[in-house]
């Protein structure tokens, strides 16, 4: 057993988390400050004895006392409308906060783990992306708060990894859906299966034909805890290699849905990449991990969730 702080923990994938990570017999410290999330997330771990919850900002400090073993930084606003509404403390969260939970993790002699995003390869001119490609970046674009505070947070392990030998990895998440996905996060797979239920019409942007690769969240789960586990630095993407445009997305979700829904097209927010698929070479090779769901179980458990959530 060991005791691990989970920042975020009240988020789409910080509470997926803190479950695996009880349910294998660790104890788990959840450290979230609410901002996008209420808690709910968290419900079923109330009772659990190897749970605490600390309501705490990382870019203030680390409010975790006691000697700990790992620290998994899941602590940012990961939808595109959470992060526009709050770009300085995306920003402060990604810098100072990511700074705090290392130099945190350096004291505790802990495995740091940094949750990074595919978002890091901007919109990419080189399919499949590769931990060695250096993305195409618009650092000045309003979706810069988000894709530079986890560029930077990447750097600042390197540099503790480097100075210090941190005990640190990184993780680069491509596109995770699934249930607890936030209803109003502003994420295509929310956004498509709430729609499709209510029978409101589905909202592509653009042309349709941009892509992008869903990994569902148990697969993420599962890869990320290899990933601890181990003592790889990183960068490693974990994701699912399939690639979907958004056209074949809406059209998927129609049809499992039975939604009556119709298919209207508003104009291309701004630096929204045209095409996202991992390379996991890295995830076989180091971590002996690969997804196993496909699209359509994967998004027939989420419209199940929502359903019900709903």
């Amino acid at each position: 057993m060991a005791r691990i702080v989970v920042l975020g923990a009240s988020g789409f994938l910080g509470s997926h988390l803190c479950d695996e990570l009880v349910a294998r017999g660790d104890e788990v410290v959840g450290v979230d400050d609410l901002s996008s999330s209420t808690g709910i997330n968290l419900k079923g771990l109330e009772s659990e004895k190897r749970f605490t919850f600390l309501k705490g900002d990382i870019a203030e400090g680390i409010p975790v006392r006691g000697k700990v073993d790992a620290v998994l930084n899941f602590a940012s606003p990961a939808s595109p409308p959470r992060y526009l509404e709050t770009p300085i403390q995306t920003l402060r969260t990604g810098s100072r906060g990511t700074d705090n939970a290392l130099q945190f993790a350096l004291e505790n002699n802990a495995r740091f783990i940094m949750a990074s995003t595919s978002e890091v390869y901007g919109d990419p001119v080189v399919s499949p992306q590769v931990e060695t490609y250096w993305g195409n970046v618009n650092s000045i674009g309003e979706r810069s708060c988000y894709d530079e505070a986890k560029r930077y947070a990447e750097a600042l392990c390197m540099a503790y990894w480097r100075e210090y030998q941190a005990n640190i990895g990184i993780v680069r998440i491509f596109n995770t859906y699934g249930p607890r996905l936030d209803p109003s996060d502003g994420r295509v797979v929310s956004n498509f299966v709430c729609q499709s239920i209510r029978g409101e019409d589905l909202t592509v942007y653009g042309d349709g034909l941009q892509t992008r690769s869903f990994c569902y969240v148990d697969d993420e789960i599962r890869g990320i805890l290899a990933l601890l586990d181990s003592n790889e630095p990183g960068p490693i993407n974990i994701g699912n290699p399939v690639e979907f445009t958004m056209l074949e997305l809406s059209e998927i979700v129609l049809e499992l849905t039975a939604s009556q829904s119709k298919i209207v097209y508003r104009p291309l927010p701004e630096d929204d990449p045209m095409q996202r698929r991992p390379d996991i070479t890295k995830a076989r090779e180091l971590l002996g991990w690969e997804p196993t769901v496909g699209l359509r179980d994967g998004l027939m458990k989420t419209i199940d969730w929502f359903k019900k959530s709903l």
